[in-house]
């Protein structure tokens, strides 16, 4: 990395995105400029004007993309992960959020808006992590409730809720679990999961194997271990007409709604690509028993 006094800001993100590159990262320039923006405290966008970075500024820099290069995530680095306009707070123990997930919520939304008008719209997130999907639903018309059982991950989510979003209801609980919220069986307009959902044994990047919390991303053999738990879960807190969104491997494309429509709860069951043409989530109307 270069040490000159004089070291333009551009022959450091050179000089970095190059032992990123090296080093296998997929986004080497991005992350490269991310981590230069960071130490600077401005935006990406204002690096071509940023000034001179000083000796103290290269060397944090260098540091960092050090980590970066021996995989440490990005968003470890950096203590963030953007996610549908917020910024969240992010580090050991909770599953870092990923872009492909916001269009399960771009579908939530447009599900919401479609929805029978009540005073408010009741929605569940289950599986809530860093509580992505909840501050991303979250708004004046809508009650949002978040469940989430890992220690380390609510003290992730209890502080993203706190900071972006401080009237979402955070709830420690198994999501399979009939108790957990009983108290809205029947009432909610809109459940949402980003659940577990890899099958053991498929090879990952080194920043999930080692850094995303084992039990956030696996989920037996064929990464559905879960699902039937949390789809009935789903069915007992969801109002007929209701609607289920779950995001789910790409090996689960018919699979997983041949599930949910097994369990004769639900009916429109359909499954949704992601940009890459890969499916992504299913989307289910909860029917009256």
């Amino acid at each position: 990395m270069p040490d000159g006094e004089t070291a333009t800001l551009s022959v450091v993100i050179a000089a970095a995105t190059r032992a990123l590159d090296l080093a296998g990262v997929a986004s080497p320039r991005v992350d490269a400029e991310l981590i230069a923006a960071h130490v600077l405290g401005i935006s990406r966008s204002r690096l071509l004007t940023a000034p001179l970075p000083d000796a103290g500024q290269r060397a944090r820099i260098s540091d960092l993309v050090g980590r970066r290069s021996a995989r440490v995530p990005l968003q470890h680095l950096t203590g963030t992960a953007p996610f549908y306009g917020h910024e969240l707070a992010v580090g050991e123990g909770v599953f870092i959020p990923r872009f492909e997930t916001e269009l399960l919520v771009e579908w939530a939304q447009k599900a919401r808006r479609q929805l029978v008008q009540t005073p408010k719209t009741t929605i569940v997130d289950l599986c809530g992590g860093s509580g992505a999907i909840a501050i991303a639903m979250r708004d004046a018309g809508t009650d949002v409730w978040c469940v989430e059982r890992s220690p380390a991950a609510l003290r992730w989510l209890r502080r993203n809720v706190a900071s972006l979003a401080p009237d979402v209801h955070v709830v420690e609980g198994d999501v399979t679990d009939p108790a957990t919220l009983r108290e809205l069986d029947g009432t909610v307009d809109l459940v949402l999961s980003n659940p577990p959902y890899v099958p053991e044994g498929v090879p990952v990047d080194v920043e999930v194997s080692v850094y995303d919390p084992h039990d956030a991303v696996f989920a037996g053999g064929d990464g559905l271990a879960l699902m039937p738990g949390l789809v009935d879960r789903a069915a007992g807190l969801l109002r007929p007409g209701g609607r289920l969104g779950i995001e789910h491997d790409d090996s689960h494309g018919e699979t997983l709604p041949a599930l949910i429509r097994a369990t004769g709860r639900f009916d429109e069951v359909t499954d949704h690509r992601d940009l890459a043409g890969r499916p992504r989530f299913v989307t289910a109307r909860r029917v009256a028993d």
